[in-house]
Parts: structure tokens; sequence; C-alpha cells
């Protein structure tokens, strides 16, 4: 069996149309997961208003105090964020072998 690659994958072992299979694989299995937990994550942070509804009555918190809270909550998020987008990308997971 000869194995045909393509101009554009010189030095690469895998043919097309294994790299094609695995992609399309991949893709199939792992975007309805990202898709849910991509909702999951909307509507946790949707929810904090919601709470407020009934939350700010049963606790006794003023409108500024929620405001406040919320604030807060939505800053440390956006604090904590950046560090760890740039912790991924230098201790995440690397093209190529291990240890690359």
């Amino acid at each position: 069996m000869s194995l045909k690659l393509s101009p554009d994958q010189a030095g690469t072992s895998i043919p097309p149309t294994i790299e094609h299979e695995t992609m399309r694989r991949v893709t199939r299995r792992l975007m309805p997961l990202i898709m849910v937990c991509y909702f999951i994550a909307y509507i946790d942070r949707s929810n904090v208003s919601v709470a407020s509804l009934t939350m700010n009555g049963d606790i006794g918190l003023s409108v500024g105090a929620y405001g406040f809270g919320a604030g807060l909550f939505f800053i440390t998020y956006i604090i904590f964020e950046i560090p760890s987008n740039l912790a991924l990308h230098k201790f995440g997971a690397r093209a190529g072998s291990p240890g690359s």
C-alpha cells in the first residue's frame, strides 16, 4: 500500500485521509460536549441576576449592596481569567512530542 501525501505536508507521515477522518471524529465527539459546557457556563453567569429577584428580599440586601457583590464577582472573574489563560498557554498541552 502506497501512501500519497499532499505537497504541503512535506516531512509528515500522516496521510490526508487519516488526518481528515481523525479530525471529523474528534469534532463529532467533542463539539456536543463543548456546546453543553458553554451553555451551562452561560446559565451559571446569568444565574446571579435571576437569583437576585428573590434573594435581595430574603436576606435584606439593598440594590447597591447587590450591585457591589455582583461587580466583585465579575471583577474577580476577569482578574483570574487572564492569568489562567496565560498559564494555560505556558503550561498547557503542546502540539508535538511530549516535553516539547
